[in-house]
């Protein structure tokens, strides 16, 4: 079951925009949270527990398969066969919902996904920042079946945009956040000037810092599994970096873009992933080879393959400066980060604030995104939060979180994107039919995804 509340307090001192003296002060950050090294080396000794006990429950199951086909000796070696080849095939991920390329640099697309006959609509426009963490941008329009982008559009959100991000190359390797958010600016002015931003993971994050470095140009701010606090809660990745770079600093992180020609290999990227929950992975092929003879499980778990092995390169540049400012030194959610000589006050942001976290989150645990409601200014009543029965990815493409806990989000974003409705009244009434964007589940075995 999801969870969904909308009433949290926000301090009179936190209710509209407040000015950052010039010289914060560097006051220490208060350190309750338990030592990285003996939390990293626990947390690894449950995956390994969890490693073996899938690797045990796989084996027992294909013995107790194999004596039932012992008549058929053949049949295990063809298994194996589709199996090897099943694994072996992977495509690139692609985009499912027809599009136009509204804006093209040569680090990001801005993708236009509104309808022809849609192009008039009295809607505020919406552009989705997709997650940029070594993968491909089509994460939000995963599948025929599961789009997060065609349930926004059927939420009432016709008018909507996607920016992707474009590997890395040579000629890219120095492009900034700087960079980044210009092309998000560019984006709304081309969209019209405003507009609502959902932000997905890491473009949850880069959401939020251009919301309060504009927020006239923000109509309501949605963000999903993003990191504000890169501190808060249980997080091995916060752990790791803070044991890392509290220790040698960056410079292990500029050897890996060096090692990289300049950028960040997407190929590390994923490795790191994998071996955060490589539990996940196992059950993931075995899981393969039980249900090899299922064409809806073997589909499954192609198109969810093509997509997370699919990697791609991340500016070298951009990349240091988000593992030193955010991840290793929080600076966003304590009000020190400075983006182009501009401060980064997440005070300035007054619009709607819609929040869904995974309840089994492990990339982003749920403090870390909630922790956005205390440094806004948007008013207690406008601030939504929202739990979902999910992991990380399925946050973005599980069918679950695309058919139960997107549409209400979304529906309450079109409340403040119509004519006729009061900003923050949320009385613009939507016929609850965008779970019809995404297609009922099938008799078939989920496929495991961090």
């Amino acid at each position: 079951m999801s969870t969904a509340s909308t009433s949290r307090s926000v301090p009179a001192s936190r209710r509209g925009p407040r000015a950052l003296p010039d010289t914060p002060a560097a006051t220490p950050e208060r350190d309750d949270r338990p030592d990285p090294l003996r939390f990293l080396v626990s947390y690894n000794a449950r995956n390994l527990t969890q490693v073996v006990r899938e690797v045990g429950r796989a084996t027992g199951a294909y013995w107790i398969d194999a004596a039932q086909r012992i008549a058929k000796p053949g049949d295990a070696a063809r298994r194996s066969l589709l199996w090897v080849s099943a694994w072996a095939d992977r495509s690139t991920p692609t985009w499912h919902l027809p599009n136009e390329v509204a804006l093209s640099t040569p680090f990001a697309l801005l993708r236009d996904f509104t309808a022809p006959e849609h192009r008039d609509d009295d809607v505020v426009p919406t552009l989705v920042l997709p997650p940029q963490a070594g993968h491909s941008s089509t994460v939000v329009d995963y599948s025929p079946q599961q789009s997060q982008l065609a349930m926004i559009r059927a939420a009432g959100l016709t008018r909507l945009y996607s920016l992707d991000w474009r590997p890395a190359t040579t000629a890219t390797k120095h492009v900034t956040v700087t960079d980044y958010l210009e092309v998000i600016d560019r984006s709304i002015r081309r969209m019209g000037g405003k507009a609502n931003l959902v932000g997905d993971c890491q473009g949850g994050w880069l959401a939020t810092i251009y919301a309060a470095l504009h927020p006239e140009r923000v109509n309501t701010l949605t963000l999903a599994g993003a990191p504000i606090d890169f501190h808060a809660g249980e997080s091995v990745i916060a752990a790791s970096t803070r044991l890392m770079a509290g220790t040698l600093g960056m410079a292990p992180y500029r050897a890996l873009v060096a090692a990289g020609g300049g950028n960040m290999p997407g190929a590390a990227v994923l490795s790191n992933f994998i071996s955060i929950q490589p539990q996940s992975e196992v059950s993931r092929q075995l899981q393969l080879l039980e249900n090899i003879d299922d064409p809806t499980h073997v589909e499954r778990y192609r198109v969810f393959e093509d997509w997370f092995k699919y990697t791609q390169d991340i500016p070298g540049a951009f990349y240091l400066w988000l593992v030193e400012n955010l991840f290793w030194k929080n600076r966003l959610i304590r009000g020190t980060l400075t983006v182009g000589g501009r401060k980064v006050d997440m005070a300035a942001i007054d619009c709607p604030l819609l929040l869904l976290a995974g309840s089994t989150d492990h990339i982003t645990p749920a403090p870390q995104l909630f922790a956005a409601a205390e440094k806004v200014s948007t008013p207690a009543k406008d601030i939504t939060y929202r739990t979902a029965s999910a992991g990380h990815l399925g946050l973005f493409m599980g069918r679950d979180a695309l058919r139960h806990d997107w549409p209400v989000l979304m529906e309450t974003v079109y409340s403040h994107s119509v004519p006729g409705t009061a900003r923050g009244t949320g009385k613009a009434s939507r016929r609850r039919n965008s779970v019809r964007a995404v297609a009922d589940p099938r008799d078939s075995p989920r496929v495991p995804a961090p």
